[in-house]
């Protein structure tokens, strides 16, 4: 499958960037970042540590001399991220506690109805595969936040936003991370799409699509293009450590879903 290409400008990647939001965090609490399977996993009440592979996200800017951001210019960014994040979807209920999924075909085919799952968005907020119905989505499972591939892939959907929105089509990334993982992720690489956390039962929606890779504890790096009905139209595994792009997804929706002209 040929790739699709990618918007220009070199998109950074690291190995673990964290980045946090203060008001985020517990009261009187600090954060411990620790690698696990390629991923984040976040502590409290911890003194801050900062593991061999993960660094306290400090934007290093390419010029020798520039100024670092103020105080208040790091706010005012966070702020602005907060409300694209809650703008994405602004009527995300509050998680009434552990959600009951329907009993579906454990692996997701072609033509089958989509398993259906519901899972955190936020630590407070869950996303359901019932509240994304009536418009076409696109589920991106990938194994683990931070890492170079992942992160390229989720920047290059970001950047092609409005490609999908002419098909009214909603994107939502999967991994096992959990759910504070997501928010520094989201926060470091400005999405403006959700990131739903697989982290406990781990890995079990990965399952129900047939994509998780219990050898390695990630879901494999998998795309599935579902209409507004439910139904799985396309799907792609890709290798792990490729970049499986867009053009998969844009010829899958261009089949059954018809372009909103502005």
């Amino acid at each position: 499958m040929a790739k699709a290409a990618r918007p220009s400008g070199k998109l950074r990647a690291t190995s673990c960037t964290l980045l946090f939001s203060a008001a985020l965090a517990p009261p009187n609490s600090c954060k411990k970042a620790v690698r696990h399977n390629g991923g984040c996993e976040l502590a409290y009440n911890h003194a801050v540590v900062t593991a061999k592979d993960c660094h306290v996200a400090t934007e290093k800017k390419s010029q020798p001399h520039a100024q670092p951001p103020t105080r208040e210019q790091k706010k005012h960014e966070e702020q602005l991220l907060d409300e694209a994040l809650q703008e994405t979807f602004p009527a995300l209920p509050v998680d009434p506690g552990a959600e009951k999924v329907r009993d579906v075909p454990a692996i997701a085919a072609t033509g089958s109805p989509a398993p259906d799952f519901a899972l955190k968005a936020t630590p407070d907020q869950t996303v359901s595969l019932d509240q994304l119905k009536g418009k076409p989505i696109v589920l991106v499972f990938y194994p683990a936040d931070w890492s170079p591939v992942c992160g390229d892939q989720v920047s290059l959907y970001n950047e092609m936003l409005s490609e999908f929105e002419e098909y009214r089509a909603q994107i939502v990334g999967i991994s096992v991370d959990g759910p504070w993982c997501h928010v520094a992720f989201a926060k470091d690489r400005k999405l403006r799409f959700p990131l739903l956390s697989d982290f406990e039962p781990k890995g079990e929606v990965a399952r129900r699509y047939g994509i998780y890779d219990a050898k390695s504890g990630v879901s494999q790096r998998a795309l599935f293009v579902i209409d507004a009905d439910g139904i799985v139209r396309w799907k792609y595994v890709s290798p792990i450590g490729i970049n499986p792009g867009a053009e998969g997804i844009l010829d899958a929706l261009d089949q059954f879903a018809k372009k909103v002209r502005p």
